[in-house]
């Protein structure tokens, strides 16, 4: 049996704040337990799930249904026993009974706190913190710090996930490239590479490098041994094993053995292609070979990872990887890819917070910039908020934010209009926009952001738009906006959180509504202490610094209750607005009279999002917000290159966090605009017009819509420049007419006869 204790040095009297990311963590470590120790038995001890990222709530699903049981308590005490070394935990539960649990392994949630080091550079650079330690930093301008060009990423600015973190590094480079644009550029130093060597006529001479890789694949995988196995394979001119095959002294190992031997393929058994593919492929260039003369064997995910306790078997299946690996290898062949033109400009779909952020980041970088908004006015939801949690106004904000993107000569702005056709690729996209008077504007871009922001599902529940004083969050945000009379009058308030959410057709957080909740709850109560707030929630998500929001408000006298979705607080009918709850430290219903009930009701994707994943060819999550490429690696692209998304497009988020991501966003569309030409080509399917019978499969089956007939020649083409490589289009061609550069049919079955090789 293995607990895991949460909030472990947060949420209490040193550490006010919530460190973000131990739920999931937890969960996750949970649930490698159980793949380690299939009878284990995890229980993990929590006051609240924090399950607020994209896709978490998902991953805590998945733990429940593995088997992880979540009990709500914070314990007091662990004891050892001195003769079995058992370990018990002293808990109460809900009810308020105490338990004594026995436990073999105890895993504590140690909180975050600031680096230490972080902060002596912190004062070094005369850069002001938080009481907390951490940076201090403006809510409106979640990156620069108080010294100005100073900016700072990740959890030093208060403690985040990777996604987070790695948005924030994309946006703090979009704000350097805003105030370097002048001088970009002028002090680049171009890449010089080798002449390449000509190897059409020379035999396949194989290079492997077996990686340790420190302990990660040394620690199971038998590295000196697979090294010398390969030696003995075909073609195989060098085989050598590196503690760390990416580093400087690996790189230089293998440049050196090129030269000396003079290999002509390489082979590195390591980890993933995905992370480290780039880096060797550039080592090879730098020897004079050519990139795709490269191939790698995935030892790690797919061997020392997967079989941690059978190393015998994952030494095995290593050596059976780089012998496929090496086949393959044998037969690569030189690629190449050509200068693309590049249109130098941004279509930004949305006029939010989030798509003026962008668009004047881009057009501060020099960049032209199309802003399309389908509403009369840009500024999106954040114009019915009357102040955030952290007491600002937001409108000030954004109506200095829409100035500066109106004067500002590189953006051009339409409003109620509408993308209606898109087509091209990468670096040379065109759109038609349909303007407020029904006239046609073809635009040419290089980019595409979308920031259509995010709206509130209405959804029928507790009697909104059937009882007076039934309201939203957002009617409520109008009310104290416009300082309604209604609010003075109304002398007992209740906010039902998750109103909708966490069930049925929204089983997600929608992230903002517990900090909104507590806002207005805040605001409310200093406006009237003698004014009874009430508040219920399924899971209260005041994750990082907002924590302390939580804390006041119930020192100010706000009550709060959770509730579970089979006993969802109940709404009178008819007569006096009254609910009915179950209070569980009393364990039986208690029915209040309420003035007025707020519902934080889910926020869902905007309309037309459905429509719009479908013209720019990009795909939706379940709950139609847009899906990233990767949701750590590269959380604001989308998989059709060229195309990226921010704001509440992504998923529901604050203001600060939407600001942050909308550079984010800016940055990593400018790494492609500010290229002079794209380069094409490489790994893209290929027609051969003589095979081709125009049966159109290609043109069905490519989920990039790449495939055209030419109309000239009557037969099917594939741009190189607009080709993903997926190879969709080479495994359904009926007659054989694709063929995917370098991974050909030869190339497979090299792979798939080297693997049964020993077995035969």
């Amino acid at each position: 049996r293995v607990a895991f204790i949460q909030c472990v040095g947060s949420r209490d009297q040193k550490h006010e704040y919530c460190s973000s990311v131990c739920c999931i963590y937890a969960n996750k470590q949970a649930m490698l337990t159980i793949d380690h120790v299939p009878d284990a038995q995890p229980e993990v001890f929590l006051m609240d799930m924090r399950a607020q990222g994209k896709g978490f709530d998902a991953f805590y699903q998945r733990a429940v249904d593995r088997g992880v049981t979540f009990i709500r308590s914070r314990p007091s005490r662990i004891r050892e026993d001195p003769l079995t070394k058992d370990l018990f935990i002293t808990w109460e539960d809900e009810s308020g009974k105490l338990h004594e649990s026995r436990y073999d392994l105890v895993v504590l949630s140690v909180g975050l706190e600031p680096a230490r080091k972080g902060q002596e550079v912190a004062g070094r650079l005369g850069i002001a913190l938080n009481r907390h330690g951490f940076c201090q930093l403006e809510e409106f301008d979640p990156l620069e710090t108080t010294h100005r060009g100073v900016y700072v990423v990740g959890p030093f600015s208060e403690p985040k996930d990777i996604p987070d973190s790695v948005a924030q590094g994309s946006a703090a480079a979009a704000r350097v490239m805003a105030d370097l644009a002048d001088s970009r550029g002028t002090l680049t130093v171009e890449a010089t590479y080798p002449p390449e060597r000509d190897v059409s006529q020379e035999e396949p001479k194989v290079g492997v490098f077996v990686c340790h890789c420190g302990s990660n694949i040394a620690g199971v995988i038998d590295v000196k041994n697979v090294a010398e196995y390969a030696s003995d394979l075909p073609c195989v001119a060098c085989a050598k094993d590196t503690m760390f095959a990416c580093s400087n002294e690996g790189i230089a190992l293998i440049k050196e053995e090129i030269e000396k031997r003079g290999l002509n393929r390489v082979v590195v058994a390591s980890c993933t292609p995905r992370t480290h593919e780039a880096l060797f492929q550039n080592t090879l260039r730098e020897a004079g070979l050519n990139p795709f003369l490269f191939e790698m064997a995935n030892i790690r995910d797919q061997g020392s990872w997967v079989h941690k306790k059978e190393p015998q078997k994952a030494t095995a299946k290593a050596r059976d990887l780089v012998r496929m690996s090496v086949a393959r290898a044998r037969l690569l062949e030189p690629l190449s890819r050509v200068d693309v033109p590049l249109t130098h400009a941004a279509l930004v779909i949305g006029g939010g917070i989030a798509g003026m952020t962008a668009a004047e980041a881009l057009g501060a970088m020099g960049f032209e910039v199309h802003l399309v908004e389908r509403g009369p006015r840009l500024g999106g939801r954040v114009l019915q908020v009357s102040r955030t949690i952290r007491g600002n106004d937001p409108r000030q904000v954004l109506a200095e934010l829409e100035k500066r993107v109106i004067d500002h000569p590189n953006v051009h702005i339409y409003l109620e209009s509408e993308v209606i056709d898109f087509a091209g690729f990468v670096g040379n996209f065109s759109s038609v926009i349909r303007e407020k008077d029904g006239r046609r504007t073809t635009v040419e871009h290089g980019v595409v952001i979308v920031a259509t922001g995010a709206r509130e599902a209405r959804l029928d529940l507790y009697g909104l738009d059937r009882r007076p004083g039934v309201v939203t969050e957002m009617d409520l945000e109008m009310m104290l906006r416009d300082d309604d009379p209604n609010l003075a009058s109304a002398r007992s308030i209740g906010f039902i959180l998750c109103a909708g959410s966490l069930e049925g057709d929204h089983p997600y957080c929608s992230r903002i509504c517990c900090q909104h909740g507590v806002k207005n709850a805040i605001e409310l109560k200093e406006r009237d202490p003698t004014r009874p707030v009430y508040v219920w929630f399924k899971e209260m998500r005041t994750f990082g610094l907002l924590e302390e929001y939580y804390t006041r408000a119930r020192e100010l006298g706000v009550i709060f209750t959770r509730y579970q979705n089979g006993e969802r607080p109940r709404v009178s009918e008819e007569g006096p607005l009254t609910l009915t709850y179950r209070e569980p430290s009393l364990d039986r219903e208690v029915t209040l009279p309420l003035d007025l009930l707020v519902l934080a009701v889910p926020s869902v994707a905007a309309e037309g999002s459905v429509e719009l994943s479908r013209l720019l060819k990009v795909p939706l999550m379940r709950d139609s917000f847009f899906q990233e490429a990767h949701v750590k690696l590269r959380p604001v692209d989308c998989a059709s290159e060229g195309i990226f998304i921010c704001g509440a497009a992504h998923y529901p988020k604050s203001i600060d966090e939407t600001i942050s991501q909308a550079y984010a966003a800016a940055g990593r569309a400018a790494t492609l605009l500010a290229r002079p030409v794209l380069k094409a080509g490489g790994v893209v399917a290929e027609v051969d017009q003589d095979k081709c019978a125009a049966c159109l499969t290609c043109v069905r089956v490519c989920p990039y819509h790449v495939p055209i007939i030419d109309r000239q020649v009557k037969k099917a083409r594939i741009e190189p420049a607009a080709c993903q490589g997926c190879g969709v289009c080479v495994s359904e061609c009926p007659v054989k007419a694709i063929t995917l550069h370098h991974y050909t049919d030869a190339q497979i079955l090299a792979k798939e006869e080297a693997l049964f090789a020993e077995v035969a």
